[in-house]
């Protein structure tokens, strides 16, 4: 084909891809796709994204059309931390992120995730338990410190007796289930909860032909990768060397002339209104997504990986971050910034590919999606809903949930709710202002530049709204109109009826989900512990022996029991075994069983041998 006609056919398809032009352009520049695989490419695939993109109507026939996923597939998921909209499959076309852009060029795009805290501990609460933070103990950030300034005892959040973290729900039906390797669950782990979790824990650790979930965390987008000095944290370097045991690294950053650099220094940056335009923030603006682009060539380490392993094909994977951005006014706040955060799930076959799904989606709602895609219906306990799958709701979500509580050693109450379009947010506490001096944010430079700017009266309108000394005990905001929530219209009169809406909507998932915000941590803690001064204990684990066959039981209700069989050679396993049923030992054998109720103190283990 000649090179004018070739041009002229590129330009007709680019031009009906509106939505997708940057990201496609991106995405071509990015995979360095040859002139005459071009063409093929484009219309081989992305006109399928053309046909199914963003309008509702063609939107919902393409997820509603069936999907061929198996019973059992793999499951890998890969999370980053303090992620906004920062990749060019949203919208953002700063930095080239080949390995993401494939990932979305293959799967779904879904714009509309949303954390239920702009904090990390919180959210990785829900997405584990599927439960809201603030139903179970676990809003306040964090449970285990910052006890010398709270006065209050280290404690676990306390989800219901039947509740169990949902990679043991799968552990018992036959996955294999690793995390690699940051928890923080606002409790300790179960030993039951995970195969292995671990910085070297690895799909490729499992028996043959067993079904995994796979969960790899990548940790140099969190805002301490702002911080000065600057450098990447060695212990990320493991993800080029996945599973590889003998892999070391310290404990320390790199220098920054020793970091790899993936934009110019000088990049031109669409700097958020709330943030000044100073050099410092410029440079935090650089370090962002100097981060970000190596976070992609991490998780380009993992799917090689899987595509060696020739499991990409039977395989679902998920890419999202643990909430929103990890800018001041973003990282901890209620508003999008600090919610909204990307996801891309990629279908074994590329079913669906180039598609995008605007519907809303909590945090809650992944470890219902998680159990509904392998063919096990969600307990009643959890809060969210099913998304894919074969229990997926019959209805999509209309709203999704937030809140903020405790950060380090300062308290605030806020719950939010929002729509398609508006946010509704409720202040408990409107005498005290909006900006929390957390010391850990403040080593941000950025952070840094906005208290010096404040102290010597050099804000604007829009970047001193954050320090007002007194807060709005409602917020209303378009968020379509006004992304950045700047423009409270609680007090205008043509939105009182969506007031009043959200207003009963807050109040329902309130009483529904038992959330009493403002409620004294102490008094918390109190209820979770049912009055007791100190944190309770799980009753250590009763072991019986009964025709040839051995039952363990615990007399704390809701205790995950977990054993270990050590045969006559003395050889311990590694994983322990979540106990579901009574099972035969062989005579000779030792056993190791310890259980535990979350948010209980571990019952101490007891070891026996078998007669």
């Amino acid at each position: 084909m000649k090179k004018e006609s070739r041009t002229i056919i590129l330009t007709l398809i680019y031009s009906t891809l509106s939505s997708y032009k940057e990201e496609v352009k991106m995405y071509l520049r990015e995979v360095n796709i040859k002139p005459f695989l071009l063409s093929l490419f484009l219309t081989g695939n992305l006109i399928v994204g053309c046909q199914t993109g963003p309008k509702n109507s063609e939107k919902e026939n393409a997820i509603a059309s069936p999907m061929q996923l198996g019973e059992r597939p793999n499951i890998l998921w890969l999370v980053t931390e303090d992620m906004g909209p920062y990749i060019p499959s949203f919208g953002d076309s700063t930095i080239v992120t080949p390995n993401l852009s494939r990932l979305a060029a293959e799967g779904v795009v879904y714009p509309n995730l949303y954390s239920t805290s702009g904090v990390c501990a919180p959210s990785r609460a829900a997405i584990i338990m599927g439960m809201y933070p603030s139903s179970i103990g676990a809003n306040h950030m964090r449970t285990t410190s910052y006890t010398e300034v709270t006065g209050l005892p280290s404690y676990g959040a306390v989800p219901p007796t039947q509740a169990r973290m949902v990679s043991e729900l799968l552990r018992m039906n036959g996955y294999y289930c690793s995390n690699n390797y940051k928890e923080d669950y606002q409790f300790e782990a179960p030993k039951t909860a995970w195969d292995e979790s671990s910085p070297y824990a690895h799909w490729r650790n499992r028996d043959e032909n067993q079904p995994f979930f796979s969960v790899f965390n990548f940790t140099e987008t969190h805002e301490s990768g702002l911080f000065e000095p600057y450098g990447f944290r060695n212990i990320e370097t493991r993800h080029y060397h996945e599973g590889d045991r003998s892999y070391k690294w310290d404990g320390n950053r790199m220098a920054e002339e020793e970091t790899p650099i993936h934009l110019p220094k000088d990049t031109e940056f669409d700097i958020p209104p709330y943030l000044p335009d100073t050099p410092k923030v410029r440079r935090d603006m650089w370090k962002l997504y100097n981060n970000v682009a190596e976070m992609d060539k991490q998780v380009g380490a993992v799917l090689k990986q899987l595509e060696e392993d020739g499991l990409l094909e039977n395989t679902i994977i998920f890419f999202y971050g643990d909430h929103g951005g990890p800018l001041p006014r973003e990282k901890r706040l209620i508003y999008d910034s600090g919610l909204n955060t990307p996801m891309i799930i990629r279908f074994p076959k590329k079913q669906l590919a180039g598609t995008k799904d605007t519907q809303l989606l909590s945090f809650v709602d992944f470890a219902p999606t998680l159990l509904s895609l392998i063919g096990i219906e969600p307990p009643s306990y959890m809060q969210g809903q099913a998304f894919l799958g074969k229990y997926k709701a019959e209805n999509e979500r209309k709203y999704i949930h937030g809140a903020a509580d405790r950060f380090d050693g300062f308290t605030d109450a806020i719950r939010a709710v929002r729509d398609n379009q508006f946010k509704y947010i409720r202040n408990y506490r409107p005498e005290q202002g909006y900006y929390l001096p957390v010391d850990y944010r403040e080593r941000i430079p950025a952070m840094q530049e906005l208290l010096r700017l404040r102290d010597e009266g050099n804000l604007d309108s829009t970047q001193a709204l954050w320090f007002r000394e007194q807060k709005d005990p409602e917020e209303l905001y378009d968020c379509i109109t006004d992304p950045h929530e700047l423009h409270n219209l609680a007090q205008n009169p043509d939105y009182s009826k969506k007031m009043e809406e959200l207003r009963a909507e807050m109040d329902r998932w309130l009483n529904e989900i038992g959330d009493v915000p403002n409620l004294p941590e102490k008094e918390l803690i109190s209820k979770l512990w049912n009055g007791a001064k100190t944190q309770p204990i799980t009753s250590a684990p009763n072991i019986t022996s009964s025709n040839n066959k051995i039952t363990l039981e615990c007399a704390t209700e809701g205790a995950s029991i977990g054993y270990k069989i050590i045969d006559k050679n003395g050889t311990t396993p590694k994983v322990w075994s979540v106990y579901q049923k009574p099972f035969e030992v062989p005579a000779g054998s030792g056993l190791i069983v310890q259980a535990y109720r979350i948010g209980f103190v571990p019952s101490e283990i007891v070891e026996t041998r078998v007669e």
